[in-house]
């Protein structure tokens, strides 16, 4: 992997940290997931990495979608909305695309259970806060997990479709992370 991507994917959990610190401590402040950025992580199973990374990317990215599905329903700002109609179209796409690879790659493979990574929160918790705060609160660290999944996918994939998966996850879920993360500065006084 090129030592950018992976500085600008911790300058960007960072900066993240950084402006939740700068806020008055929320009822449950928000959490990076621990992951292991090192290429050390074990594999959940002795399947193909690629078959793990799938099968965790999949169920990953089910739980975006179903917090974005909430998000439609809940938010009050435009800005949320806009970015769950956003998640929704990529991320069903992607989960697409992972099912057809998975049917010609690995039909013979039972379910992984994916890798072995705090795959974040799967979900909006309630609370005090606003909906629109309580959902970035949720997603900054849920995409943090995509993007240590993302990082080790460029270390250890076999397949280059993985790679590119990978790459795309990285680039638009590290976008994402800065664009909540200034929304959660602005919002928060």
């Amino acid at each position: 992997m090129k030592p950018i991507r992976f500085s600008i994917a911790i300058s960007v959990i960072a900066a993240f940290l950084a402006a939740c610190a700068a806020q008055p401590a929320p009822t449950q402040a928000p959490t990076i997931a621990a992951a292991d950025h090192s290429g050390h992580s074990m594999p959940a199973s002795n399947e193909p990495f690629d078959a793990q990374f799938i099968d965790g990317m999949i169920v990953h990215h089910q739980g975006a979608i179903e917090m974005a599905k909430d998000a439609l329903n809940k938010a009050e700002k435009l800005e949320i909305k806009t970015l769950a109609q956003a998640i929704l179209k990529a991320q069903d796409a992607e989960i697409k695309q992972m099912q057809g690879w998975r049917k010609q790659w690995y039909a013979d493979v039972k379910d992984t259970g994916g890798m072995s990574m705090d795959m974040g929160p799967m979900a909006v918790k309630d609370g005090p806060e606003p909906y629109d705060i309580r959902f970035i609160d949720a997603m900054i660290p849920h995409h943090a997990s995509a993007v240590a999944m993302a990082t080790l996918a460029l270390q250890k994939a076999e397949k280059p479709e993985i790679k590119t998966l990978a790459e795309a996850i990285l680039k638009a879920q590290t976008a994402e992370i800065e664009q909540m993360t200034q929304w959660r500065a602005a919002w928060v006084k």
